[in-house]
């Protein structure tokens, strides 16, 4: 049975030839351009400077471009609702570090241990999400200059301008909120619903596995979208509740789309092509704004309707899914199938989620660990500059801080594309202070400038700091007039953070990947033990089952971010990286099995004996223990009894042998 293989590696053709890991690192990644988000950027860094000039105060039209970098930094979000969080909050977290910062500055060891004490808050607030994550970002951050830089004025001057020009970005990302309200979210559940159709087109073909990490990470994107609004505005929003309905229906396709995978492998019974045509029009009745039709005469119905006879249980199933999907499209009233069967989970109150993550934190062992491992990079950075006289020694610790980032990836290759980014950025801040003038023209090469960032963001870490260095230094340099003579200190700082972080942050921390990537890998494999234990038992629900599922493919989806980031260090992390790879591709292949035996079920075939489903439980047990104990994976021994080859469950058994199976290459 094919199955997938890890990232091709580059082959080293010379002693000169760059090393794989590094090649794998600086390999753009491949994304669409953010055209709005770039022209945000360009306006809300160069207004404030403009404005700063014309009112004869360049320096805080300095801060304020400031504060507008770290809103175009946090500018990622494509719902309104959740740009509000995404840009306000670290806003408010970041006024609260300057300021910090600012009380200390001056004040020697003080300002080390405060700067240490906030680089740990930094550090635990970073492992709760995305927006707590930035929000520890930007206290670190500016508490870092607040420490390094004397600001001008009152101490609550430079926190107002830097926080309002982080709210000039957000307002100017919620510009078209009122003509544009409801249309992302759509957007993202319509994505979700072409994801599946492109799923059901690789049936049976090697471009299986690849489609079906795209819906995970569509279905991801349409969740966090969705159900971020839904615990306020619940029952009280109809288009909202729509959405969740249509992402409900989503579900039973999903759950489907296996069992058409297998008939098309094995019995060679191929999907007709009618079936994702009809899921494609489902998209674009979603996209459209989900009218109210009755049901049969909608457009997507209509084009449902269109689907051949089915001919086996898949086809069956296929059919059913796709059919009650257009009819949730076509109910006037979607509040009675939401409410009836919530396939996806309804999220805790606002409140009661604040709560959970801070009990987390405090409690977490991972939290504590990096907060400390921040904290000592951090203070190792703040005590050198003080015990050594470097010039603008605030940006050694801000590289430590962008470097030793726990969502970010590798931190031995953020070293190393930090050092070859910020050189690069270098090159082109050398060019813009030797030639531009201070005073108007900072203007001009700002509105040129600034839209790199969000631009290059999107193409990976190394290319996103070549384009924040020459804006950082522009502004620097208006704050200080130091001109040239910022370059080679900004990059001799630059090296020193980063050979802190290598040495304090990484080697000095000897968590090995197998502990980062095999537990968690692990813990989705004992997860999938009692996900066939739910599907094939008598007390499991549909709802229940659907929601293990979602949530095992979401936890999968993680566990192969990890594996991307391990495969960019140098060996022997990225070696075994490799090796596990084909692991993590059969947890998923099991889960699929697993998915399609139910869909069999429910169409008919005959419910396997407890006996077997245990036995199937027990072995994927002695997997998920196996990768605990292990660095070095051995071939495992499978113990399946004498079990009917006609049973449901045997396609199961057979991708559980493979998994068993799967050891590494120096493995004895």
């Amino acid at each position: 049975m094919p199955r997938e293989s890890p990232p091709a590696r580059p082959v080293s053709l010379s002693p000169l030839t760059p090393p794989d890991w590094l090649v794998r690192s600086l390999k753009p990644q491949s994304a669409p351009i953010p055209w709005a988000a770039a022209a945000r950027a360009s306006v809300a860094m160069a207004l404030p400077l403009a404005i700063g000039i014309l009112a004869g105060q360049p320096t805080y039209g300095a801060l304020a471009s400031m504060g507008a970098l770290s809103g175009v930094i946090g500018d990622t979000a494509d719902a309104y609702r959740m740009r509000i969080f995404n840009i306000a909050v670290p806003q408010l977290f970041g006024a609260i570090g300057v300021t910090l910062g600012s009380l200390v500055f001056g004040h020697g060891w003080v300002a080390v241990g405060a700067v240490t004490l906030v680089a740990l808050v930094s550090g635990m607030m970073s492992t709760i999400g995305a927006v707590a994550s930035v929000s520890g970002l930007l206290l670190l951050l500016n508490s870092v200059v607040g420490a390094g830089l004397p600001m001008p004025g009152q101490w609550w001057l430079a926190p107002l301008l830097m926080t309002g020009g982080g709210l000039l970005v957000l307002t100017l990302a919620l510009l078209a909120w009122p003509l544009r309200s409801g249309v992302p979210e759509r957007s993202a559940v319509a994505a979700a619903y072409r994801s599946v159709a492109a799923l059901l087109d690789t049936a049976g073909t090697d471009g299986y596995g690849d489609a079906r990490t795209a819906v995970t990470a569509s279905l991801n994107q349409s969740y966090d979208l969705v159900l971020a609004r839904r615990t306020r505005d619940h029952g009280r929003n109809p288009e909202l509740v729509r959405l969740v309905a249509q992402l409900n229906a989503l579900t039973p396709i999903l759950e489907a789309a296996p069992a058409a995978d297998q008939a098309a492998r094995h019995a060679c019974v191929r999907l007709p092509p009618e079936v994702p045509d009809a899921v494609r029009a489902l998209a674009g009745a979603v996209e459209r704004g989900g009218t109210a039709h009755a049901p049969g005469s909608g457009p997507a119905t209509r084009a449902a309707s269109r689907i051949p006879e089915p001919q086996d249980h898949a086809a069956r199933a296929l059919d059913h899914a796709v059919l009650h999907a257009a009819e949730t499209l076509a109910d006037p009233d979607p509040l009675g199938a939401i409410e009836t069967d919530d396939r996806l989970g309804r999220p805790a109150a606002l409140r009661v989620r604040a709560r959970r993550a801070a009990r987390n934190v405090v409690l977490s062992g991972t939290s504590w660990r990096y907060g400390l491992r921040l904290a000592l990079c951090i203070g190792i950075a703040q005590a050198l500059v003080s015990l050594i006289d470097v010039p603008r020694s605030y940006w050694v610790a801000l590289t430590v801080t962008f470097v030793l980032k726990p969502d970010f990836g590798s931190v031995f290759s953020r070293a190393v594309l930090r050092a070859l980014g910020t050189a690069a950025g270098l090159v082109v801040a050398a060019a813009v202070l030797a030639e531009v003038p201070h005073g108007w023209w900072d203007v001009p090469v700002m509105m040129l400038l600034a839209p790199l960032i969000p631009a290059l963001t999107t193409r990976g870490y190394g290319y996103q700091t070549a384009a924040i260095t020459p804006v950082i230094l522009l502004l620097s340099d208006i704050l200080n007039h130091q001109g040239l003579g910022l370059v080679v200190p900004r990059l001799v700082d630059s090296l020193i953070g980063c050979g802190i972080t290598l040495i304090a942050g990484y080697l000095l921390w000897p968590e090995s990947w197998g502990t980062r990537i095999g537990d968690r890998l692990a813990d989705a494999v004992a997860d999938t033990a009692r996900y066939v234990e739910c599907a094939f038992g008598t007390n499991g629900e549909p709802a229940e089952r659907a929601r293990m599922r979602r949530g095992l493919y979401r936890d999968l989806s993680v566990v192969r971010s990890e594996f991307q980031r391990a495969l960019t260090e140098p060996p022997p992390t990225g070696t075994r990286a490799a090796a596990w790879w084909p692991l993590v591709v059969a947890v998923e292949r099991i889960l699929d099995a697993t998915t399609a035996a139910r869909v069999r079920i429910r169409h008919g075939a005959a419910a396997p004996a407890p006996e077997e489903v245990a036995e199937v439980a027990r072995e994927l047990e002695g997997l998920a223990d196996r990768l605990r104990k292990s660095v070095i994976l051995e071939k495992g021994h499978v113990t399946f009894t004498d079990a009917p080859k006609d049973s449901v469950l045997e396609p199961l058994r057979q991708e559980v042998s493979a998994a068993r199976a799967i050891a590494s290459p120096k493995a004895p």
